[in-house]
């Protein structure tokens, strides 16, 4: 696993051992950004159930100003510390160790709003994708957002959350990314 693109192409990143979390691969990374834009001019990314960091140590190499990363797991997090460092994006990337329930308070509190929203919860964990309509329906998205929902490919998630609509679904061996955009 490495960063795709971006200012700090080809630096490898690393993952938590085990089944606690499931890194996204290069390839569905690569392809996701292909979709939502290379490039990013500014703006907040924030990522739900980080587990590595890599989508947004991606973002940030790709132009995002700063990203906001939820992870509850202790050891993961130290895991996105040690990428970041690696990527020189410590100051960028805000870790917050707290269960991604939490993320609305947080940005609320933080007077944030996301111009990118990953969700790619446990796939086991189907209720989490309904985050999306609370980060919409808490005003926390920018005019021109996307939300990033990756998710097991036998699962359908809505048509919408509020008044984002899906405009892309995608599958990548036994996983699938849905996107929606306002």
């Amino acid at each position: 696993m490495r960063v795709v693109a971006g200012t700090r192409k080809g630096i490898p990143l690393k993952s938590l051992q085990g089944t606690d979390t499931r890194p996204t691969s290069d390839k569905v990374k690569e392809s996701v950004f292909n979709i939502i834009g290379p490039y990013f001019d500014g703006g907040i990314a924030v990522e739900l159930f980080g587990g590595s960091g890599s989508l947004s140590l991606e973002a940030l190499s790709r132009g995002i100003d700063e990203a906001f990363l939820f992870e509850k797991n202790v050891k993961a997090c130290a895991i996105i510390k040690a990428n970041a460092e690696k990527c020189r994006f410590t100051e960028e990337l805000h870790i917050k160790r707290a269960d991604a329930r939490n993320a609305v308070k947080v940005l609320q509190a933080e007077g944030k709003k996301a111009k990118l929203l990953f969700i790619d919860p446990p796939y086991a964990e189907t209720a989490f994708y309904n985050l999306a309509l609370e980060f919409v329906e808490a005003d926390l998205l920018t005019e021109n957002a996307v939300i990033v929902c990756e998710h097991e490919k036998q699962l359908e998630l809505p048509e919408a959350y509020g008044s984002y609509y899906k405009i892309k679904s995608s599958v990548y061996g036994n996983s699938a990314v849905s996107i929606y955009e306002k």
